[in-house]
C-alpha cells in the first residue's frame, strides 16, 4: 500500500506560479536599482521616525546580490544576508510538504529558532540606530 499522498496538479500550479512571481520579482530588483528607481515602496517606520526598522535596506542588499555584490548586500541588511538561506530552505521544504506530502527535516522549523530570529531582529532594529 501507498501511502503517499496523489500529487496534486493544482497545487503544482500554484507553487509554479509563485516562484515566476518571484522570478519576475528578481529580475525587476536586477533591472531597476531601489536607490534611484522611484517606484518601489518606502520604509513607513523610517518616514515616521528616521529610525531604520530591521528591514531597511533589504530591497538595496537584494538589488545587490542580484548583481553578485555580497560585501555591498551586507552592508545595507547583514541581517536579510544571515537570514535568506534559512527562509529559502523553508520555502522549498513547505512547497515540497504541500505538493508532494515528504517531510523534509525541520531544525529550523522549531520554536526556539523562531523566537531567537524575533529576538535577533529587535536587537538588530536597536544596534543599527545607535549613532
Amino acid at each position: 500500500m501507498n501511502d503517499r499522498p496523489a500529487i496534486s496538479v493544482s497545487r503544482i500550479i500554484w507553487v509554479g506560479a509563485g516562484l515566476m512571481a518571484m522570478a519576475a520579482a528578481g529580475v525587476v530588483l536586477y533591472l531597476y536599482n531601489p536607490e534611484t528607481a522611484g517606484f518601489y515602496p518606502v520604509c513607513a517606520v523610517h518616514q515616521l521616525t528616521g529610525l531604520q526598522c530591521p528591514g531597511c535596506g533589504s530591497l538595496r542588499a537584494l538589488h545587490q546580490l542580484t548583481h553578485g555584490n555580497i560585501a555591498a548586500a551586507w552592508h545595507f541588511n547583514p541581517l536579510l544576508i544571515v537570514l535568506l538561506p534559512m527562509g529559502i530552505w523553508l520555502g522549498l521544504r513547505e512547497a515540497v510538504r504541500w505538493v508532494f506530502g515528504w517531510r523534509w527535516p525541520g531544525i529550523i522549523a522549531r520554536p526556539i529558532v523562531g523566537w531567537s530570529i524575533v529576538v535577533a531582529m529587535i536587537v538588530f532594529g536597536i544596534v543599527r540606530n545607535i549613532p
